[in-house]
């Protein structure tokens, strides 16, 4: 899960940069608010924490930024005041929680898991139950890949990747997040199972021509549909 920290206290920034690391987390630290938009842009995050006072852009402003683009990504507030009225204007501003300083890392992230198993049960409430794929019928919910009256019955994480894989139809899938998407690790073997299902899918899909899932080097996979680039 990458989650893009904005802290201007570089011995802060660093302890918790390196704690959630070290917990499995891809955290990428920017030092002001102008850094810190300027990375949200250009890139997908899972999660943003932000600290309220800081130079250039203050996390409240920043939060808005944020929510001009994305209303989803869940924000959370590091703060060293205690006033009710700021926290009333963190939540205006977009926050999912506030967090006031001192606090433990163990703390945090709990906080950060509650956060994203809760917005996890949301995105899973909002998915289609059937993808279209060229000529092919995909349905996550009974694992079920259709082509006219062929019907391939796939396992969980061939189900679960091909579902990631329509997510981002004609985009990246980031191998990293689709391995802990899936896999809940990064590890070398996990890497090469998963190699092995897209091999596994590109059989499924062979039927149509036109569908292919590209192998983007050092990045991850896309898969290519032609049929519906620009809808």
């Amino acid at each position: 899960m990458k989650i893009l920290l904005a802290e201007d206290d570089p011995n802060l920034g660093v302890l918790i940069q390196e704690f959630l690391n070290a917990k499995g987390f891809s955290v990428h630290l920017a030092i002001n608010g102008e850094l810190a938009l300027e990375a949200f842009l250009s890139e997908r995050w899972n999660l943003c924490i932000f600290d309220v006072m800081m130079p250039l852009m203050d996390g409240f402003t920043l939060a808005r930024e944020v929510r001009k683009t994305n209303k989803a990504v869940p924000i959370i507030f590091l703060t060293a005041k205690t006033m009710r009225d700021d926290a009333i204007e963190g939540f205006k501003a977009g926050a999912d929680d506030y967090i006031t300083k001192p606090f433990s890392m163990e703390e945090l992230q709990m906080r950060i898991r509650a956060i994203l198993k809760r917005t996890e049960k949301e995105v899973k409430k909002s998915l289609p139950n059937e993808f279209s794929i060229g000529n092919y019928l995909f349905n996550p919910v009974q694992q079920q890949l259709t082509l006219g009256d062929q019907v391939q019955k796939l396992t969980t994480r061939e189900s679960d990747l091909l579902q990631l894989l329509c997510l981002n139809k004609n985009d990246l899938l980031e191998r990293n997040f689709a391995l802990r998407s899936i896999w809940k690790s990064n590890q070398p073997e996990n890497s090469r199972s998963m190699d092995v299902y897209i091999t596994k899918l590109r059989k499924y899909l062979s039927g149509d021509p036109a569908i292919e899932i590209l192998n983007i080097h050092g990045k991850g996979f896309r898969l290519v549909d032609p049929s519906s680039i620009g809808q």
